[in-house]
């Protein structure tokens, strides 16, 4: 076994059926791993899977994980395909955007649950099939997909999701602490992204980042899928409760 192969092992990505996802699905899938995708449209999910269905063996799976009930369903759908669980990615979120005194509860409500509380459960019905993933050598892996936005103080109005990211970080120390050794978890915290959620940011904006980024551009799509990689892989087997920055340098760079 290389330090980045992944044959023989199963994972779950959440919002696996485009953006952060969607590169992360493919990050996993080539380096050998069996991949269930997840999302509230299914249609995108599926969308995906025929794309990277040449890579290996891809499955789409409908799951609104806004509600403890659509994170457990989604648990014992996984649980109905799988006898261990070696990798989950959470990656579903939502972002909301509004001037300070217009920013209403519902953008609260919303964001928190998906971005925050549905890691939370969804880890929490899925750690007996990880442990069951576990080995002596090398532990099962939880990947958070958080935000720079959640490093440092964002230059837009996303009050609730900024929160959510930086709260999404230090759970992802809390839960290294609580499922060591069996199940290392850990946070990847990604910089600017060409995905939906993204767009009107990136068009508005994608100038500024890549001038200010000390690597001068915006992320890639093999950038999100080796940084999987490397936290489901043995190469990481003894890094647990990390929040890695994949930014270009833009969470440690002057914005003056």
């Amino acid at each position: 076994m290389t330090l980045f192969d992944l044959t023989g092992r199963t994972a779950l990505v959440t919002g696996g059926g485009r953006g952060i996802g969607r590169m992360a699905a493919l990050g996993l899938l080539q380096a050998g791993a069996r991949v269930l995708i997840a999302s509230r449209k299914l249609a995108d999910c599926e969308a995906t899977a025929a794309e990277l269905a040449h890579l290996g063996t891809i499955e789409p799976l409908a799951a609104d994980l806004s509600t403890h009930e659509g994170c457990v369903a989604l648990a014992t759908e996984v649980a109905g395909r799988v006898d261990a669980l070696d990798v989950l990615v959470n990656n579903a979120g939502a972002v909301w955007g509004a001037p300070f005194a217009e920013f209403p509860p519902s953008a609260w409500d919303k964001v928190l649950d998906l971005n925050l509380k549905a890691p939370f459960y969804l880890t929490q019905e899925l750690a007996g099939l990880l442990r069951e993933a576990a080995t002596p050598e090398s532990p099962a892996r939880v990947l958070n997909i958080g935000s720079i936005d959640g490093l440092r103080v964002p230059a837009l109005p996303n009050y609730s999701y900024s929160s959510a990211k930086a709260a999404l970080h230090h759970l992802t120390r809390v839960l290294a602490v609580e499922l060591g050794p069996d199940i290392a978890v850990n946070a990847i915290a990604p910089g600017p992204f060409a995905s939906k959620m993204m767009a009107a940011t990136l068009d508005a904006e994608q100038a500024t980042f890549e001038k200010v980024a000390p690597l001068g551009r915006i992320g890639r799509d093999e950038d999100i899928a080796g940084a999987v990689v490397y936290l489901s892989s043995a190469a990481s087997s003894y890094v647990t409760g990390a929040v890695l920055p994949v930014d270009g340098g833009l969470s440690v760079a002057s914005l003056i």
